[in-house]
């Protein structure tokens, strides 16, 4: 993997990971981490330059539909569940 392109990975996957935490329904938080570790676990021995660039494309747009859902979901507040803290 190209040194930029890791530096780039890590960033796209640490600010997917904090807007994933922002989701108020447990279900879809979990659900969301749990997606985007395995998707760049998945992905993490790219060594080719286009396939590199097509998974960072892919997450930059798997971010802007989190931040999107994330804003929605702010609007209906779902009920706690029980496993959720208090």
């Amino acid at each position: 993997m190209a040194a930029g392109g890791g530096r780039q990975a890590l960033a796209l996957y640490k600010s997917l990971l904090r807007e994933s935490q922002k989701f108020l329904a447990y279900n879809y938080r979990e659900y969301a981490l749990r997606r985007i570790r395995d998707g760049f676990k998945a992905t993490r021995n790219v060594t080719e330059e286009a396939t590199l660039q097509r998974e960072l494309q892919h997450a930059r747009e798997s971010l802007e539909v989190i931040k999107r859902q994330v804003a929605l979901g702010q609007l209906y507040r779902p009920p706690n569940l029980i496993i959720e803290k208090k």
